[in-house]
C-alpha cells in the first residue's frame, strides 16, 4: 500500500523531470516483432499481436529515425510530488520535419539536480549520450502516412495501474488529416 511520506529537511534528487514524446519511422522492427505473429511458420497466431502491441518496447531509438518534432508533455517538480501527481493527461502536437512513415510514438525522459551547487543533469532522449534507461516505444496499429509540415494532435493518459500500481496504463489518442493520410484512433498500453 503507497503512503505520503514527508519529510520537512530532505532533498530529493534529482528534483526535477520532463517527460517528452515524438513519433519514428520504424517499419523493420515492427515487422519483425509485430507483423511476425500474422503468420509464424504458417500458422495464425495473430491473436499474440494484440498483446505485443499493448506493451511498449523499451529500446534504444536511433535518432535517424525520427520523423516529427519532440513534444514536452509535462514537467514535474520531484521533490514536492504528492500521491496522485504520476497521474495525467497531457495534449500534444507532433509536427513532421520530412516525408515518412510513422510506425510509433516515442517517450523519453530528461532530468535535472537543479538542488545541486552546479545545476546538473540528463537526457534518455535519442539525440543524448545513451542511458540505460533507453526510451520507451508505442507502437501504433496504423501506419501513417505523413508529409513534411504536417501535424500528428493528441494527447496523453498516464496513470498507476489499479491492481498492480508498480505497473503504468497508457492511453494515447491521436488523429492527423494529412494529404496521405487521415485516421483518428486511440490506442492503450500497460507498461510492466
Amino acid at each position: 500500500m503507497l503512503t505520503e511520506l514527508k519529510v520537512d529537511d530532505g532533498v530529493v534528487l534529482p528534483d526535477e523531470a520532463s517527460l517528452y514524446l515524438t513519433a519514428i519511422e520504424d517499419a523493420e522492427y515492427k515487422d519483425d516483432k509485430i507483423e511476425f505473429w500474422n503468420n509464424v511458420y504458417g500458422f495464425d497466431m495473430s491473436c499474440i499481436k494484440k498483446q505485443a502491441m499493448m506493451e511498449p518496447l523499451v529500446d534504444t531509438v536511433d535518432q535517424k529515425q525520427i520523423v516529427t518534432n519532440c513534444h514536452l508533455l509535462k514537467t514535474m517538480d520531484i521533490s514536492k510530488m504528492v500521491l496522485g501527481d504520476a497521474s495525467f493527461t497531457a495534449p500534444f502536437k507532433l509536427i513532421a520535419e520530412r516525408d515518412d512513415y510513422i510506425h510509433a510514438f516515442v517517450a523519453y525522459f530528461d532530468v535535472s539536480f537543479t538542488k545541486c551547487h552546479k545545476l546538473m543533469g540528463f537526457s534518455t532522449g535519442t539525440r543524448s549520450r545513451a542511458t540505460h534507461w533507453k526510451q520507451t516505444v508505442l507502437y501504433l496499429e496504423d501506419v501513417l502516412t505523413i508529409c513534411e509540415g504536417e501535424t500528428i494532435i493528441g494527447s496523453m493518459t498516464v496513470a498507476p495501474n489499479k491492481k498492480n500500481p508498480r505497473d503504468v496504463d497508457i492511453m494515447v489518442k491521436y488523429s492527423l488529416s494529412g494529404r496521405r493520410c487521415v485516421v483518428s484512433r486511440v490506442q492503450f498500453y500497460k507498461m510492466r
